[in-house]
């Protein structure tokens, strides 16, 4: 299963309008957990988001728990990944899809990985199940 910024942000931030729902599919995972999949890209924008909206402290303390977490495989965009990202993100211009989307779709498909925890309908836009 990916994880997404939108999740990761929404577990965190108590403001975030997806945060009750994050909370619910948070311990309805844990019942069950199984592997999760992300990106640098994803841990890049989570980390700034997160530093952005709720300081320093809780930017570096879930960056932590991310990097060290054995649930969580991260995967760091190769040189080739980030081409591929790249055109995908020029082709789909009218979509609104961010690069650090476009890549975690490469990597979701190269994975064979059809659903992510995410609050981003761009996912489901595509074809991942949400």
């Amino acid at each position: 299963m990916f994880l997404d910024t939108s999740f990761i942000i929404a577990l965190e931030d108590a403001d975030d309008q997806n945060h009750n729902n994050a909370i619910l599919y948070w311990r309805r995972f844990k019942k069950k957990p199984c592997k999760l999949v992300t990106t640098s890209y994803v841990f890049d924008e989570t980390v700034t988001l997160l530093k952005k909206r709720l300081g320093f402290a809780k930017a570096a303390e879930v960056g932590k728990r991310l990097l060290e977490s054995s649930l969580v495989e991260m995967v760091h965009i190769s040189q080739e990944d980030f081409i591929k990202g790249w055109e995908m993100f020029m082709k789909h211009k009218d979509k609104g899809y961010s690069l650090t989307d476009c890549t975690s779709f490469l990597i979701m498909e190269k994975m064979c990985i059809n659903e992510a925890l995410t609050f981003d309908e761009h996912f489901r836009q595509i074809g991942f199940r949400c």
